[in-house]
């Protein structure tokens, strides 16, 4: 008996482990989830032209995000409820995060509190995915709270004006088990959307637009990223507007169905930045051949979220370090396979 051996055998582990209502919050999309399946199969329909005849005896993954030096071009996306998954929540997961050497980004819905996150990895490296809240004071206080707690950047999510519709949580109206709490929240973290979901209540942010950035920029001297981009028009204002980077990610399929598959928009993004700022990608990343054509594409990173929580499900801090050295190990591989011995010799000529 062997354990498992890919992303797909973590999930159906999780699966089993996991209450219905908390598998279904994790693994669904909105909608028809549509997107939600076109995010893993857009990297399956690409091919790739290796090359061969290259010394690919030793492979180097070693890359710099933001200044930040890591292991290999695999952070960890911001995902919700870690304690759902495992008792020790986002601080196994960050301490899995740090012993490999990459980042961990922590969601606003965490069910640890971001101090308690930072002191469970002092060392590793983490950024702050953020919300711009109604209510602008709290915006401040978790932005303030995540620069005394030394987290290195700060990641706005702007897909989510109002909370797609997902009809799993609606089913069987999602609550979090006992004992989990969405620390950073007031209320009840309920995902069911509907207008007296206090979640919706608290994120909901129809009216924010462009010209908040300068403000959200002024609150800290931390790099700004803003996430769930897939237009290029969109990623050169960002840069153009101060930010460091873009996160181009269509909020997992959760968000707006048949939107495009990130995979489909990275090379139209890249583009557009021109280099004048990072670029990260994630939705449907399952495999090292995904990693590779990410950045073949031109990503500078790429972000995994739903399988970082099955590796919880299944063994907590052991389960996600597992399946990133899974996913490093698969991206080592093919770039053997495909004739790249380091990430700077992947470039578009590989794709078909």
């Amino acid at each position: 008996m062997t354990g498992p051996l890919n992303v797909s055998e973590f999930e159906a582990i999780a699966r089993e482990r996991l209450d219905l209502p908390v598998y279904d919050y994790y693994a669904g999309g909105s909608d028809d989830e549509v997107t939600l399946r076109e995010n893993i199969e857009a990297f399956r329909r690409m091919r790739l032209k290796y090359r061969v005849l290259v010394d690919v005896s030793e492979r180097d993954l070693r890359t710099t995000l933001l200044g930040t030096p890591l292991t290999m071009p695999i952070i960890l996306a911001p995902t919700a409820l870690h304690r759902m998954a495992h008792p020790d929540g986002e601080s196994a997961t960050a301490r899995a995060a740090a012993s490999m050497g990459t980042i961990m980004t922590l969601s606003t819905i965490s069910s640890v509190a971001l101090e308690e996150v930072a002191q469970a990895a002092p060392d590793g490296p983490r950024w702050f995915q953020l919300y711009h809240f109604h209510d602008r004071a709290r915006t401040e206080e978790l932005v303030a709270r995540a620069v005394a707690a030394n987290y290195g950047a700060i990641v706005l999510t702007v897909d989510a004006p109002v909370l797609g519709r997902r009809e799993k949580d609606l089913r069987h109206p999602f609550m979090p088990p006992d004992g989990v709490v969405a620390v950073h929240l007031l209320g009840d973290p309920r995902t069911v959307t509907t207008g007296d979901n206090p979640i919706a209540v608290a994120l909901n942010q129809p009216s924010v637009n462009w010209t908040d950035l300068a403000w959200l920029r002024g609150l800290s001297d931390l790099p700004l990223l803003i996430k769930g981009v897939v237009r290029a028009d969109d990623a050169k204002r960002a840069i153009d507007e101060g930010c460091a980077g873009v996160w181009m990610s269509n909020h997992g399929g959760r968000q707006l169905d048949t939107s495009i598959a990130t995979a489909d928009a990275v090379a139209d993004v890249v583009d557009a930045v021109d280099g004048r700022g990072a670029v990260i990608v994630d939705g449907g990343i399952r495999r090292g051949t995904d990693v590779l054509k990410a950045l073949a594409l031109g990503a500078d990173a790429v972000a995994i979220g739903r399988p970082q929580l099955w590796g919880l499900a299944a063994d907590g801090e052991n389960g996600v370090r597992a399946v990133l050295e899974m996913l490093r190990d698969e991206l080592s591989t093919a770039m053997a396979l495909a004739g790249c011995p380091t990430l700077g010799d992947i470039d578009r000529d590989l794709l078909a």
